[in-house]
This record gives C-alpha cells, sequence and structure tokens, in this order.
C-alpha cells in the first residue's frame, strides 16, 4: 500500500507541476500586494481541489453514463499528456498569459492546477489504487502547491529563474513517460476486452 501510495504521490505531483507554474503565477501577480497574492492563493487552491475531487468521484460515473470504457479515458487521457508534458518540453518557458478577473481562478485553478493532465492522471490513478489512496496523495500534493504558491517568490529567488524552467522541463519528461505508460495500459486494455469478447462470441457460435 505505502508503494501504490508512493507511485500515486508522484504521478500526481508530475502532473500538477508546481514549479513549472510558477514563473506564470509570478508574472501575474507581480503588481498586487501581498495579501492580495495570498487571497489568489487561496481562492485558486480551493476551486482547483474542489473540481479536482469532483473528477475522483464522478469521473467514472461519467464515462459509464457517455459509454466510454476506462481504456478509452486511458488512451486519451493520455494522448492528452503526451500532448501537455510536450507543448512544456519545446514551448517557450517565458509565461504569455494574465488571470481573467480578480481572484486569478482562471487560468491559476483551471487550467493550470487542475487542469486535463491532472484530471487524466487522477481518473486513472482511481481506476488503479482506488479512493482512499488517490485522495490522500491529491490532498498531499495540493497542500505542497498551496505553500509553494504562498512563497513563489521566495522559491523562484532561491531556485532561480533558469532553476525553473530546468525542473519544469524535467517534469514535462515524466509526464512524457507516464503517458506512455497510459496509452499502452489502454490498448493492451482494448485488446484483452475485445478479444476475450471475441472468444465468447466464438463459443456462443
Amino acid at each position: 500500500m505505502l508503494y501504490q501510495f508512493g507511485t500515486t504521490f508522484v504521478a500526481i505531483f508530475v502532473a500538477l507541476d508546481v514549479i513549472g507554474t510558477l514563473p506564470l503565477f509570478v508574472s501575474m501577480t507581480h503588481r498586487l500586494s501581498a495579501s492580495k497574492r495570498n487571497e489568489i492563493v487561496d481562492t485558486s487552491m480551493l476551486v482547483a481541489l474542489s473540481v479536482a475531487v469532483a473528477f475522483v468521484f464522478v469521473g467514472e460515473a461519467v464515462f459509464r453514463y457517455l459509454g466510454i470504457a476506462i481504456f478509452d479515458f486511458k488512451i486519451a487521457g493520455g494522448l492528452v499528456l503526451l500532448l501537455v508534458s510536450l507543448v512544456d518540453l519545446v514551448g517557450s518557458p517565458e509565461p504569455t498569459n494574465r488571470a481573467t478577473g480578480s481572484t486569478g481562478i482562471v487560468p491559476l485553478a483551471v487550467p493550470l492546477i487542475t487542469g486535463p493532465a491532472m484530471i487524466a492522471t487522477l481518473v486513472y490513478q482511481v481506476n488503479n489504487v482506488g479512493y482512499v489512496l488517490t485522495v490522500g496523495a491529491l490532498l498531499g500534493n495540493y497542500l505542497i502547491a498551496w505553500i509553494v504558491l504562498k512563497n513563489s517568490q521566495k522559491v523562484t529567488d532561491a531556485i532561480g529563474k533558469d532553476g525553473t524552467v530546468v525542473i519544469s522541463k524535467v517534469v514535462a519528461l515524466l509526464l512524457a513517460a507516464i503517458a506512455v505508460a497510459m496509452i499502452r495500459s489502454g490498448v493492451f486494455g482494448a485488446i484483452k476486452e475485445y478479444g476475450l469478447l471475441e472468444h465468447a462470441l466464438s463459443i456462443g457460435q
């Protein structure tokens, strides 16, 4: 169980990529007061956590309602993660987005903190290790993200601009590897599912 929690924690940490979010957050909030920045962090993390927890518990139900098998989602989610990681790997490190509205919920809460990569990872982990370990790893990671964003300027000063870029690129590479694993699992799941189905049909005939 400890090993499963560890792998789930790492997968969510990689999908979250809070270090990669730091430059954008600093760019969005550098003209604001410290109290306003803290307010934005609190509000955004609360919204991001609410969205993430919602997908943990209703994600599979939504898929069943839409007729989407879990291996379908693994393949689609893996492709999304792969695209996100490739954009991070080859894209510009310079932040270009700005917050809309006064709370910074967009784009900080959604889609930067809880976006396609996080949603895909959460549903995948729920299917693999269950709700308890996934929620525990999610809460631990979001607590770390909250602390890092609360001390964003100190963290950025400590590791430097180049440090944030390097860490973000390494995390993006790990995310790409997780994406490939998800796609592989989905493809093998589909082959197994349809192989068993064909076998059952042949027996029936």
